[in-house]
């Protein structure tokens, strides 16, 4: 009886050094689904984590640095560094504008995951812009490349995915994948975005 308990304890301290190499090589967390709530839950861990000492790095794929949005005018507070690289929904310019930001975005990103010394990445609505159907974005936004960022990035560095119709590879990647599910929502009711709470 002894033995096996040792055994037992043998295997929960491997099972723990496990985690914990997991854990200091970086961790990669997806939020996706159609539910509210993919970009606050990202938030609120980047703000656990600033208050952490940690370094946190936000990048939007999709909102635009022409509107002003809660979540900046706090990060900016706290010294969490957000970049708002999108030019907003795909039907508010023309693919090309949309291309050119994501082009940009992305080389932006590269830079900032492989050079930046950051503990914390939010890569935020990055799923949405993969999942972009109306015109091409693999060549300016290569899948190939994104899954090579995350499996390459330096370690020790907690990567986060967020937006809707997240593509199969990405959740591949994941140590954690977390789908929003929709069971009520008040834009059926005819309200738009709530100030305070959407942006």
């Amino acid at each position: 009886m002894k033995k096996k308990q040792s055994g037992c304890n043998e295997g929960a301290n491997r099972m723990e050094a496990l985690t914990e190499n997991k854990a200091k090589r970086g961790l990669t967390l997806v939020y996706t689904g159609d539910g509210k709530g993919k970009t606050t839950a990202a938030f609120g861990l980047a703000i656990r984590a600033a208050g952490r000492g940690k370094r946190v790095l936000v990048i939007q794929y999709i909102k635009s640095s022409e509107r002003t949005y809660g979540e900046k005018i706090t990060f900016d507070k706290l010294g969490i560094e957000t970049f708002q690289t999108g030019v907003g929904f795909t039907w508010t310019k023309t693919p090309e504008e949309h291309r050119e930001a994501l082009k940009t975005a992305w080389a932006f990103t590269k830079e900032r995951v492989l050079f930046g010394g950051y503990d914390v990445v939010i890569l935020d609505e990055l799923n949405n812009a993969l999942a972009i159907e109306k015109f091409p974005i693999d060549d300016v936004l290569p899948l190939k490349e994104v899954l090579e960022l995350i499996q390459h990035r330096p370690k020790g560095m907690h990567l986060v995915i967020t937006g809707r119709s997240a593509r199969e590879e990405i959740i591949a990647c994941a140590d954690l994948v977390t789908e929003m599910k929709v069971v009520k929502h008040y834009y059926n009711d005819g309200i738009p975005a709530v100030k305070g709470i959407e942006f």
